[in-house]
C-alpha cells in the first residue's frame, strides 16, 4: 500500500481494516454503503461473509471476536440495518467483547432531516457501546479506525460504532496510515496494579482457613488462565468459575469447585457462603451469581477485587481490597511476590467430600431422552477439546453445568444480556476464526428460531458446524420459572407449530438427523462428526425436565432446589 495515493473513503476504509489485520467481517449491503461494498468488489484478500439478518452479522462478528481473542467486525447500512445491530450491540458491551461496528448513514447534508432510511445510530447506542464516531470528514477516517480498534481491544473491551455518511465515502482524500498508539484524550487504559493492594491481598491469603476465588470473563480476556492456575496452586484456593468464566481454569482439576449461582453447584454456593475470604478475579458480581446480595458471602470477613475496571469495584459487594489492573498483570505481580499458601488444607479436604457427596445428577432415561445425556454424550467424544457455543435457555445452562470444558475460548454464549438468537451466528464466527477447531451450537428450539436464516452461510461457503437443537416444543426455562414459581400456571410458552427442523436444515441444503433416544442419539451424533460440513441434528428431549440446582430470585445462594439431587 502506498502513503500518499489519493483514493475514495471507501478505499482508505479498506485499507485502514487490512492495516488493523482484519481477517473477515460480516455484513448486508445497503444503499447507505454501496460505496463501501463498491470497494470489495474483487479483492481476494478482503473475506466478507454476506449474513441473512444484521443480527446475525453482529453475533458472527461477536462469535469471531470471543473465539479468537481478536476484535470482530461488521457491516450494516443506514435506518434499519444499523437498528437491527443493536441487540447485538448491547450483547458484546454486557460481556465486553471488542467489536468495530460499521454502519452507513445519509449524506451528510440530509443529517438531521429525517431523510429515508436515516437513523441516529450514535445516539441510538451510546448507553450500550464503548465509543462512537460520525464520521463528517474523510481525512479523519484512517485515525478514526486506528483509534477504534484500540478502544475497542484494550482496557475493559467493548464495541465501537463508527457511522459513516454516504458522501464521506466516495470523496477523495490523500491516504495515509496512522502509526503507533493512538492518543484518545480521556482514554488510559493501561493501569498499572498497586502492590501496595496486592501485597495486602497475600497477606490476607496467608491468614485465611476457608478462601475462594470467583474467577470471571476477565481472566479469559487477558489471557490469564495460565496465570490463574500458577496462583491457584501456590495458594491451595479453591476455584469457582462464572458462566462467562468456565474454561478460565481447568474443570478436571482437584480445587474446581464447578459453576456458582442460580444454577450453581452445591459445592460452590456452599463455598461461597462459608468462605473467610473472597477473591473475585476478572468477575463483576452479576446477580445470577450472588442472588439476594444482602445475604452473599456473610461469612466472608475480607472481599478482594481483581478488576481492570475501577467502576465494577464495590459497585455490588463491599470491597475491602481493590486491586484494580489486568488480570494477568496482577497475576503475574502477585506470583512473583508470593511467599506461602493459605492454611486452607482442611477447607479444601471439606470442599473435595461435598464435590464427592454432590455431584451434578439426574435421573437418565434410554426413553425419554434426556437433554443432560446430550451434553455429556458430546463432552465425552469431544473430549472436551470443542468450541461450544450456545443461545439462552435451558440448554445453556445444561451445556454450563454437563460440558467438561478444558480451555479458555471454549465456551461463547450471551451471558448478561441472555440474547436469544446468539447461539447459531455465533458458532458461525467462531468456527471462521478457528477453522481447525470441532465447532458445537447447542440451541433451544426457541431461540433457534429467531436466527435460524443464517443456515444459508453454513451451506453457502461450507462452514462445519455441528448444530444441536435440544428440542422440547416449549420455552423451556419460562415452562421451569412458570412451573416453580407460578404454581403450574403456564402461559404462552408452548412452541408447537415450529418448523421440523430437519427438512428445514434439508432446505437450506444442510444436513439434518434426528434422535429421541440414547441409541439414536449415538448413532446420530457420531455420524455428525464424520461429516465435513455442517449439521444440525434435532434431538427431541423429555419437555418436563427441569435445570437443578435452582436458585429463585430474591432468595439466598445456600437456599437451592435440587430437584433430582434432593
Amino acid at each position: 500500500m502506498k502513503q500518499n495515493d489519493r483514493i475514495t473513503g471507501s478505499e482508505a476504509l479498506i485499507r485502514s481494516l487490512l492495516l488493523e489485520g482484519v481477517e473477515c467481517v460480516f455484513g448486508i449491503p445497503g444503499g447507505s454503503v454501496l460505496n463501501i461494498y463498491d470497494a470489495f468488489h474483487e479483492r481476494p484478500q478482503f473475506k466478507h461473509i454476506l449474513s441473512r439478518y444484521e443480527q446475525g452479522a453482529i453475533h458472527a462478528a461477536d462469535g469471531y471476536a470471543r473465539a479468537t481473542g481478536k476484535v470482530g467486525v461488521c457491516f450494516a447500512t443506514s435506518g434499519p440495518g444499523a437498528t437491527n445491530l443493536v441487540t447485538g450491540i448491547a450483547t458484546a458491551h454486557m460481556d465486553s467483547v471488542p467489536l468495530v461496528v460499521i454502519t452507513g448513514n445519509v449524506s451528510t447534508a440530509l443529517l438531521g432531516t429525517d431523510a429515508f432510511q436515516e437513523a441516529d445510530i450514535t445516539g441510538i447506542t451510546m448507553p450500550i457501546s464503548k465509543h462512537s464516531y460520525l464520521v463528517r470528514d474523510v481525512n479523519e477516517l484512517p485515525k478514526i479506525i486506528h483509534e477504534a480498534f484500540y478502544i475497542a481491544s484494550t482496557g475493559r473491551k467493548g464495541p465501537v460504532i463508527i457511522d459513516i455518511p454516504k458522501d464521506v465515502t466516495s470523496q477523495m482524500m490523500n491516504f495515509q496510515s496512522p502509526t503507533g498508539t493512538p492518543m484518545v484524550r480521556g482514554y488510559h487504559p493501561d493501569i498499572q496494579p498497586s502492590m501496595t493492594q496486592i501485597e495486602k491481598l497475600l497477606v490476607a491469603i496467608g491468614e485465611a482457613e476457608r478462601p475462594v476465588i470467583l474467577a470471571g470473563a476477565g481472566v479469559i480476556y487477558s489471557d490469564a488462565a495460565k496465570e490463574l492456575l500458577e496462583f491457584v496452586e501456590k495458594t491451595r484456593i479453591p476455584v469457582t468459575t462464572t458462566l462467562l468464566g468456565l474454561g478460565g481454569f481447568p474443570s478436571a482439576h482437584e480445587l474446581w469447585m464447578g459453576m456458582p449461582g442460580m444454577h450453581g453447584t452445591l459445592t460452590a454456593n456452599r463455598a461461597l457462603q462459608n468462605c473467610d475470604l473472597l477473591i473475585s478475579i476478572g468477575a463483576r458480581f452479576d446477580d445470577r451469581v450472588t442472588m439476594k446480595t444482602s445475604g452473599f458471602a456473610p461469612k466472608a470477613t475480607t472481599i478482594a477485587h481483581i478488576d481492570i475496571d475501577p467502576a465494577e469495584i464495590g459497585k455490588i459487594v463491599e470491597t475491602a481490597i481493590p486491586c484494580i489492573g489486568d488480570v494477568k498483570s496482577v497475576l503475574q505481580q502477585a506470583n512473583l511476590h508470593h511467599t506461602k499458601p493459605s492454611q486452607s488444607e482442611a477447607w479444601v479436604s471439606e470442599i473435595q467430600a461435598n464435590k464427592r457427596k454432590y455431584p451434578l445428577r439426574y435421573t437418565n432415561s434410554e426413553v425419554p431422552l434426556k437433554p443432560q445425556f446430550v451434553i455429556e454424550m458430546i463432552s465425552e467424544t469431544t473430549d472436551g477439546e470443542a468450541v461450544v457455543t450456545t443461545d439462552v435457555g435451558q440448554h445453556q445452562m445444561w451445556a454450563a453445568q454437563f460440558y467438561k470444558f478444558k480451555h479458555p475460548r471454549s465456551l461463547i454464549t450471551s451471558g448478561g444480556l441472555g440474547t436469544m438468537g446468539f447461539g447459531l451466528p455465533s458458532a458461525i464466527g467462531a468456527q471462521v476464526g478457528l477453522p481447525d477447531r470441532v465447532v458445537v451450537s447447542v440451541n433451544g428450539d426457541g431461540g433457534f428460531q429467531m436466527c435460524a436464516q443464517e443456515l444459508a452461510i453454513c451451506a453457502a461457503h461450507n462452514i462445519p458446524v455441528k448444530i444441536v437443537i435440544l428440542n422440547n416444543q416449549v420455552l423451556g426455562m419460562i415452562r421451569q420459572w412458570q412451573e416453580i414459581i407460578y404454581d403450574n400456571r403456564f402461559s404462552h410458552m408452548d412452541l408447537s407449530g415450529s418448523p421440523d427442523f430437519v427438512k428445514l436444515a434439508e432446505a437450506y441444503g444442510v444436513k439434518g438427523l434426528r434422535a429421541s433416544n440414547q441409541e439414536e442419539a449415538r448413532l446420530v451424533w457420531n455420524e455428525a462428526l464424520e461429516t465435513p460440513g455442517p449439521v444440525l441434528i434435532d434431538f427431541v428431549v423429555n419437555q418436563e425436565e427441569n435445570v437443578y440446582p435452582m436458585v429463585t430470585p430474591g432468595s439466598t445462594i445456600d437456599d437451592m432446589i435440587m430437584g433430582d439431587e434432593s
